[in-house]
């Protein structure tokens, strides 16, 4: 049996609230909060981007595991915001944490689902005997135009999964796969900032994909939204997720524990991981997890998690998830954010 021996996730202290964005664009505030379900979201230091929150929840995950980063077999990075066009964020993230120069590595991009890309990879390299353990991370500095509806829920975070055959504390009891070639969202090569089709990003492509695979993976599991403790789904917005969770069957008891978008913001590739963190740090031995994940193009993974009693003795060992999403919090301005996320430089 293949499944998560440690996980970790991070998040930056910084936030803007959705009132902030609001105003300076002469916006509805009120609208976005109810309607999209946002309040405040993330924001990256300066200093931070991709490859320091991977190492951040990378190590989290590692002293969750309870091994050193020299055994990992295979680091695997998925994001749709690595901080180079051609040079790895593994390599770096790798070295960080301590992976010996054997290790595998490569970076994955799909949208807001690379990070359950790269946990997919992670776990089938392990499953196949080629390592004994590796290392999956999801992790993004999410952009958004000024001005733009994307704005209000771009954010950051990152959460990253040991996998392996041994003292388990999630297994992995089926994997599924749905996708279509669906235009919902893109950024060309030396674009800053992403292009949507809008409402045509909801039913054709968030929607489409989430329903098939997550009906899909119950199918292929035998199993029911009843016979599930809890339930993560990719969380673009409040809304989302929670409207998917609940066509689907579940209810908003299952599914609230990882829903942390209107604290948090839209982590693309670290969205339905961070759900999963999350959920982890209250779930108890024998609950059954489904996670969903969903990115633009269009595609969604979805995975069956079977806790175990080890859970109980490694949550602890770290922050937990909401510590990082509601202590030690440091709400900014609107001329601050834009100049740590690069909307306004400097005339040098």
């Amino acid at each position: 049996m293949v499944g998560i021996v440690g996980y970790g996730a991070y998040i930056p202290r910084y936030r803007i609230a959705v009132e902030e964005i609001a105003k300076v664009w002469g916006a509805d505030a009120p609208s976005y909060k109810r309607g999209l379900q946002l309040w405040e979201k993330s924001v990256p230091a300066p200093d931070q981007d991709t490859i320091t929150m991977s190492v951040e929840a990378g190590k989290n995950a590692l002293k969750r595991a309870g091994i050193d980063g020299s055994i990992l077999g295979a680091v695997y990075i998925g994001s749709e915001s690595h901080p180079y066009a051609v040079k790895p964020s593994g390599t770096v993230v790798a070295e960080a944490l301590g992976a010996c120069p054997e290790c595998r590595c490569a970076d994955f991009e799909f949208a807001c689902k690379a990070g359950t890309e790269a946990m997919t990879c992670a776990m089938s390299q392990v499953a196949a005997g080629n390592v004994e353990y590796a290392l999956g991370i999801g992790a993004d500095t999410s952009q958004g135009a000024p001005g733009d509806a994307l704005e209000y829920s771009a954010s950051a975070g990152a959460a990253a999964f040991v996998m392996g055959t041994a003292n388990l504390i999630a297994e992995c009891h089926h994997t599924y796969s749905y996708m279509h070639d669906v235009p919902d969202f893109w950024r060309r090569e030396h674009e800053f900032y992403p292009q949507h089709g809008s409402r045509f990003t909801g039913e054709p492509a968030y929607f489409a994909q989430t329903f098939g695979c997550a009906n899909g993976l119950m199918k292929k599991a035998g199993m029911k939204p009843e016979d599930f403790a809890y339930a993560i789904f990719h969380q673009p917005n409040g809304k989302f997720p929670m409207r998917a969770g609940l066509k689907l069957g579940f209810t908003k008891e299952q599914i609230e524990p990882g829903w942390l978008t209107p604290r948090l913001g839209n982590t693309y590739s670290g969205a339905s991981p961070i759900g999963l963190t999350s959920t982890l740090d209250i779930a108890k031995p024998g609950d059954m997890i489904m996670v969903v994940s969903y990115g633009s193009g269009a595609g969604s993974d979805g995975f069956v998690f079977k806790v175990t009693e080890r859970i109980d003795e490694v949550r602890d060992m770290v922050k937990h998830t909401v510590w990082y999403l509601d202590e030690n919090k440091v709400f900014l301005d609107y001329g601050s954010y834009a100049k740590f996320r690069g909307k306004i430089r400097k005339n040098d």
